[in-house]
């Protein structure tokens, strides 16, 4: 059956939500397929409005009454049959497109709460999302409870208040690279009466899919693995299409009682198992306006096409790494859940059988100086605010995209003053693993 949303990307599944083909072949082949006679690439429609003959036929379309593009903002074609691609690789009901990852995120949590409301949220986040829900969201009347991600169930049940109306988390945690106890996390917010939102762009669908362990809405930075190659800022949004909005209906009104800005529509009761990113497309992306260019939709759906064999290279890239980085006396500690001696290898095992992604988080001799001299010495990895592309690149996360967080926010989040953040690419191992000797030899 084909799972109909009047916004976004359309899942076309079977059997219950079970996808007819493997992971890999709708990487390829799942979002566009083209009629007879029409471009075997998806095309990019590169237009911000669309024409019709009819003054009652686009009213139709404003009102939510037929499926249709009337602008992009609000739907595109070229942006539907990619956000439709990751809706199948995630296994959920319906996908919408965002401008970057950090907008993906906001989008998320922002559709189901509102002033007075409060989140519970891992710690161990990237730091822009921490800021984001810390300070930005705090701003706007929206508090939340940080958890420590190996909290004990006593302790994670004790953040929750009356007015919680989400948990946030991500799968592996940016830099730290924490894996999230699913069964923990989601048992925790629907006890509660809450929808889980994981972050899942680490270890991406092809390596682990957050809606076979209860989540109920998964987002993306579509940016890093996705892409794949740094050409496009983006992000995404899954519906899992199970959580039970109407069993819930005093806590989340603005998805079961009419919405007034948009002619009184009851999301819940008209869209079902795609309610949610029908509201956050009509009401939160109608609003705020965060959409991807056409074009970058166009080059992440490239990217997508050879997601699987990247990260299949990656992950084996980065445990050979991981490994040749524990045996030098001049690294103090390695984090990569592909190591036996990770906290989290076992928990690993158990989402993620197929692996995990290829960032490796370690910290060498002589701290934050030594680390600094390290990366400065590297000849093939980069330096650069990015992470989970084709080329090995490093970064020092304290300095950089978690410098606006205080010692003990750092500290929090895991972060230690000497954490290099390696993200290890597909080029030839020998060739990478020879670049970081000679670094670690200059220090």
């Amino acid at each position: 059956m084909i799972l109909v949303n009047m916004f976004g990307g359309r899942a076309a599944e079977e059997n219950g939500g079970k996808m007819a083909r493997h992971i890999n072949t709708n990487c390829v082949q799942a979002g566009y397929e083209p009629k007879n006679g029409e471009a075997r690439v998806l095309p990019i429609y590169q237009s911000t409005t669309y024409k019709y003959e009819s003054s009652e036929q686009m009213g139709r379309l404003f009102d939510l009454e037929e499926a249709g593009y009337f602008y992009t903002r609000l739907q595109n074609p070229t942006n539907d049959a990619v956000a439709a691609k990751i809706a199948a690789l995630e296994g959920g009901t319906a996908a919408m497109l965002t401008s970057s990852g950090q907008a993906a995120n906001f989008y998320a949590m922002i559709n189901v709460c509102s002033a007075g409301d409060h989140i519970v949220s891992s710690a161990a986040i990237y730091g822009g999302t921490f800021n984001l829900i810390n300070v930005t969201m705090k701003k706007l009347g929206i508090d939340v409870t940080f958890v420590e991600p190996d909290c004990s169930e006593a302790e994670l049940d004790a953040a929750f208040k009356e007015n919680t109306k989400c948990v946030f988390a991500e799968s592996i945690s940016n830099p730290s690279m924490v894996v999230l106890d699913f069964d923990k996390f989601v048992n925790a917010a629907h006890s509660h009466g809450v929808p889980i939102i994981v972050d899942n762009t680490f270890p991406t669908p092809v390596n682990c899919r957050p809606f076979e362990y209860g989540v109920d809405i998964v987002t993306h930075s579509t940016t890093k693995y996705m892409d794949g190659h740094a050409t496009s800022v983006g992000g995404a949004i899954v519906e899992g299409g199970t959580f039970d909005w109407l069993a819930h209906k005093d806590k989340f009104p603005g998805m079961t009682e009419p919405d007034e800005s948009y002619h009184g529509i009851c999301y819940a009761q008209v869209f079902g198992n795609t309610a949610f990113i029908n509201k956050a497309t009509a009401q939160i992306m109608r609003d705020l306006g965060s959409i991807p260019s056409p074009n970058n939709a166009f080059l992440l759906n490239i990217g997508l096409e050879t997601l699987f064999l990247r990260m299949e290279r990656h992950c084996e890239n980065a445990q050979k790494v991981a490994e040749f980085l524990q045996s030098d006396d001049r690294v103090v500690w390695v984090e990569y859940p592909g190591l036996k001696e990770s906290k989290y290898h076992e928990r690993a095992k158990k989402y993620m059988p197929k692996g995990t992604c290829g960032v490796v988080s370690f910290g060498v001799k002589g701290g934050r100086e030594a680390a600094t001299k390290f990366m400065d010495s590297l000849k093939l990895a980069a330096i650069v605010t990015h992470v989970a592309d084709v080329r090995t690149c490093v970064l020092h996360p304290a300095s950089t995209t978690h410098r606006q967080l205080t010692d003990s926010q750092l500290d929090e989040c895991g972060v230690s003053p000497d954490l290099i953040r390696l993200s290890v690419g597909i080029e030839y191992i020998d060739d990478i693993i020879e670049d970081l000797k000679q670094a670690l030899d200059q220090i």
